[in-house]
């Protein structure tokens, strides 16, 4: 499989597994478990061929580890970043004292108005690594990094969540402990 399969084959499992599994009628469970074999047969339907072979190079090596397995390789799910609700059994978690967010300046006006705010999404993700925001925001456009006062947030009782691939996440970030001097 080369780079553009994987690539093409990622992107349809993020959107199947994250946001839209009725397009192939796929069911996940609670806990945003989809079953393996279900899957790789429903995926067929889109046109998108894998075997379990293939799957396991593709969750394996994609540089965000966006999808994991159980123990038994007989679900898959996302490791986050999904619109669909799903509990994916986070535990509140004491995050490092600063974290990053990468975004545009488009969104910049409403994040000093109102914060951080996870729109769409079920959680804020940040990450540790100023260069892992840089990447995030460049998707959009020219990134801003802003830095996150994470460690007071949790202080004054907002939760954080560590994922499985090593993303922070949160519900809301208050104006007040974003630092906008990177911008």
């Amino acid at each position: 499989m080369n780079d553009k399969e994987k690539k093409h084959i990622s992107k349809f499992l993020s959107l199947v597994l994250r946001h839209q599994p009725e397009i192939i009628n796929l069911i996940l469970d609670e806990n945003g478990w989809a079953l393996v074999d279900e899957l790789i047969e429903k995926s067929k339907s889109e046109k998108v061929y894998f075997d379990k072979l293939q799957l396991d190079e593709i969750v394996f090596t994609n540089d965000k580890q966006r999808f994991a397995f159980n123990d038994d390789k007989s679900k898959i799910r996302a490791s986050q970043g999904h619109s669909v609700q799903v509990d994916l059994l986070y535990k509140n978690t004491e995050p490092p004292s600063i974290l990053f967010h990468g975004t545009t300046h488009e969104f910049m006006e409403s994040i000093k108005q109102n914060g951080l705010l996870k729109m769409a999404r079920q959680h804020i993700h940040l990450s540790v690594e100023k260069d892992t925001a840089t990447k995030v925001g460049s998707r959009k456009g020219k990134p801003i990094i802003l830095s996150v006062n994470a460690l007071e947030m949790y202080n004054k009782g907002y939760e954080f969540y560590l994922s499985e691939n090593k993303v922070w996440l949160t519900n809301f970030v208050p104006v007040e402990f974003i630092n906008f001097n990177n911008e």
